[in-house]
């Protein structure tokens, strides 16, 4: 066999093996959706169609997760016990769960912010005490940076607030570049890739505590896995290096806008640093309450009660504020 037909083999058979990969991806990304169908209803919100789930009556709560996440992480646990004394709306961020991200529309949070803005008006919600876990805490301190009116206090649970550009171990595989290669990547290797190192990756998120065994369906695990979700948060990912700067030098004025901060950090967190993350907010923002718990990145799952009564601490402190 001469080179010429040695490439156009190969190139035959890498062909073959992509087609292979692509139909396992969207059959995968198919059987998932199936099995954890949308549990919510759809609220049309700045040109994107957001996955919302709102339940229970009282002070109106609003509730945004993380990195590769969607809102079954805060519906695993804390929004049961949340719904008895208030009205909780839980989201998927746009691009994230079963929420759209039309092509055209930016990653970034300012952009997400924006619609959420827009949502709080769809719902009426006034000015609802806004919480975030991760990712959703940077995305929380964008809306109250820039749609104040939007937010009556903030109760942010590991949250992003600061970045050097370094990514976990965990998330590395959403730090593609090229946009053509991480495209190929979602629709091709991403799925198997995932399956495969899925308790690997679950150990890190989780760390130290141990993750949850029902994680992957009533935690929404599985829906991470889909090409759709991989493309959206690695857009969210990548949009974070201009945006994190800008948004870290504006905490200073949170305490201006009269708009409660509180934290609530995991000691042994293994995904975002307690106090790269939260002391640094918190010696930012006059007034600010950073509390620690033993535990790590996931306390929504693994720490359900004390989330929610941490949130519940947070939305008492506001109406002492304003009392």
């Amino acid at each position: 066999m001469n080179l010429a037909s040695t490439l156009l083999y190969a190139s035959g058979a890498l062909a073959l093996l992509l087609v292979l990969l692509y139909q396992f991806s969207t059959r995968t990304a198919r059987r998932i959706e199936s099995a954890l169908p949308p549990t919510g209803l759809f609220v049309e919100a700045d040109g994107v169609r957001l996955h919302v789930r709102d339940e229970g009556e009282g002070p109106a709560l609003l509730l945004i997760h993380g990195l590769n996440g969607q809102m079954a992480h805060f519906n695993y646990g804390p929004v049961r016990e949340l719904s008895r004394r208030h009205r909780v709306v839980t989201i998927d961020r746009p691009g994230s769960g079963y929420s759209s991200r039309p092509d055209g529309v930016p990653a970034d949070l300012s952009t997400q912010a924006r619609a959420i803005a827009a949502l709080i008006d769809r719902l009426n919600l006034g000015r609802p005490t806004v919480v975030g876990h991760s990712l959703g805490g940077a995305a929380a301190l964008t809306l109250a940076l820039e749609h104040p009116g939007k937010v009556g206090a903030l109760a942010l649970i590991a949250p992003l607030t600061h970045t050097d550009g370094s990514v976990p171990p965990a998330f590395r595989a959403l730090a593609i570049e090229s946009a053509w290669l991480r495209t190929l990547f979602a629709w091709t290797l991403a799925v198997p890739a995932g399956i495969l190192g899925s308790k690997r990756v679950l150990r890190q998120v989780f760390a130290p505590e141990q993750p949850a065994r029902d994680f992957a369906t009533r935690g929404g695990g599985l829906l991470s896995l889909r090409p759709s979700q991989f493309l959206a948060s690695a857009g969210d990912l990548l949009a974070l290096r201009e945006h994190m700067p800008r948004l870290a030098q504006r905490y200073g004025e949170l305490a201006a806008l009269g708009i409660p901060v509180h934290v609530l950090f995991g000691r042994g967190d293994r995904i975002l640093d307690w106090q790269v993350n939260g002391q640094a907010l918190a010696d930012k923002v006059a007034g600010c309450r950073l509390d620690l718990v033993d535990g790590g990145h996931m306390l929504p799952v693994t720490q359900a009660a004390r989330t929610a009564r941490f949130i519940e601490e947070a939305v008492a402190a506001r109406r002492a504020t304003a009392a």
